[in-house]
């Protein structure tokens, strides 16, 4: 850090994540200052710096500034714990420097007040954001807290004691397990379902907890088009993670290698449990708080994206999030890691990114965007070990838009990708052999009524070729 890079900084003027004071401003300043940026996405403070411009006034004494700084950071509830300030000269002029981590785990008062960064100046946080950052940085947990108007009859019984007997618990009966496990709490006296326990085992989850489920779209193209395949996904979160599993299986692009001895072997666009991973992480991980969003995988031909609502939860950011560890939901993932979704001490980042580099793919992207933080597999140029993708008529079980069955989509890639220029009825019953020969026929016989193929040769000698265009 040098004096070029701090003009650099004042020249942008004020912002959400940079603010500057006097030497003569009050301790009570500097403390509402560090308040509000420690409520937000953290900054850094400028202390000998004055006026709207950002002018260079310097202090008087370091070592005292520093001193005020730290009784700001004392006065303020709970204490904000900051690394040193650091003293940087400008034109001979000394300026503190007070850096505001990113991140931190509270939620910070001055003198009973809250506050927050606006554009450029401090403003109160409403009792909405108080809420709202609390759960973000697990000051509180929402999913510990009874859902509105639900009761025990309003749990699948039979789920909770299947999870019961899952983990061989010797407390007793499935309530005494959701009990101790968080999933159910006493209000007044009488038992009540938490959202976590109506998330996990409840008969009707999302008429508690909104916008708790997934979106899942297969898109045609590498933009959202009209052209989809779509699945809204509901339900308790483990039925939630199965589901969309079979979406995954279901809509995930199979690369098909034909070997000279006809053997076919299929690879995914991108390594299932890498894509998994991601759901269970969104399932798991999500702010339940937000109603109006819930987490939306799609599949785009050249990538994969899963978004889910809430920023990354206390201490974790994009910079640190293959090594930090913070849960916002620790009773749903203590539960997901009993039924065996989930590695309960980890985010499973490490392991994305690992299958990603394993199959010589590019790694994950990962961003955050205002409410919610967002995932992106790429593609790359073609399939590890495989051969090239086939030609853009052979997309996603369509052929020139016309639609294919499995079946129909390997003969085609034979054909374009392989290079062959034919097919039998018997070359196609070899990567199918537990397909019925009639099945067989019909199936390139469709190809020849839909006009993609054309039929050559009589009876036992016939075969088949691509039809030109």
């Amino acid at each position: 850090m040098n004096g070029d890079q701090i003009q650099t900084w004042i020249k942008t003027g004020r912002s959400q994540r940079l603010d500057w004071l006097a030497d003569s401003a009050p301790v009570e300043s500097i403390a509402q200052m560090l308040t509000a940026l420690a409520n937000g996405a953290g900054g850094r403070l400028l202390i000998g710096v004055a006026g709207p411009a950002g002018t260079i006034v310097g202090v008087r004494d370091s070592a005292l500034t520093i001193d005020r700084v730290i009784q700001a950071s004392m006065a303020i509830h709970p204490q904000l714990v900051l690394p040193l300030p650091q003293i940087v000269a400008i034109k001979e002029k000394p300026v503190v420097i007070v850096q505001v981590p990113e991140g931190l785990p509270g939620v910070y008062a001055f003198d009973g007040r809250f506050l927050k960064r606006g554009e450029s100046d401090n403003i109160p946080l409403t009792l909405t954001d108080m809420r709202r950052l609390s759960f973000e940085r697990g000051a509180m947990q929402f999913e510990t807290e009874p859902a509105d108007d639900a009761a025990l009859s309003d749990i699948d019984w039979g789920k909770a004691r299947a999870y019961a007997a899952l983990i061989k618990s010797n407390e007793g009966d499935a309530e005494k397990v959701l009990l101790r496990r968080g999933c159910l709490t006493r209000v007044n006296g009488t038992l009540r379902p938490t959202h976590a326990g109506i998330l996990l085992f409840g008969n009707e989850p999302q008429a508690f907890v909104r916008s708790a489920d997934i979106t899942a779209v297969r898109f045609a193209g590498e933009i959202m088009s009209d052209r989809f395949t779509r699945a809204d996904i509901g339900g308790t979160l483990p039925d939630q993670i199965r589901r969309a599993e079979t979406f995954l299986l279901d809509h995930l692009r199979k690369d098909v290698a034909l070997g000279k001895s006809m053997a076919r072997r299929e690879y995914l666009e991108y390594p299932f449990e890498a894509a998994r991973e991601l759901v269970v992480n969104a399932v798991a991980h999500r702010d339940y708080s937000i109603a109006g969003d819930g987490i939306r995988l799609y599949l785009f031909a050249n990538r994969l994206e899963v978004s889910s609502p809430g920023m990354l939860p206390g201490p974790v950011t994009i910079e640190n999030i293959r090594e930090a560890r913070f849960s916002r939901n620790p009773v749903i993932v203590q539960v997901l890691s009993d039924m065996g979704f989930i590695e309960r001490l980890g985010y499973g980042v490490d392991r994305v990114i690992m299958l990603m580099e394993e199959t010589h793919l590019p790694a994950p992207e990962f961003s955050e965007h205002v409410g919610g933080f967002h995932v992106k597999l790429h593609r790359g140029a073609t399939m590890p070990d495989a051969p090239l993708s086939p030609p853009d008529e052979v997309v996603d079980k369509h052929y020139r838009g016309v639609p294919l069955n499995p079946r129909q989509e390997a003969a085609l890639l034979y054909l374009t990708r392989e290079g062959h220029p034919r097919i039998t009825n018997s070359s196609l019953q070899l990567l199918f052999p537990d397909v019925h020969a009639e099945t067989i026929r019909r199936d390139l016989s469709d190809l020849v009524t839909k006009d993609i193929l054309e039929k050559r040769g009589e009876k036992r000698g016939s075969y088949y070729v691509l039809k030109s265009l």
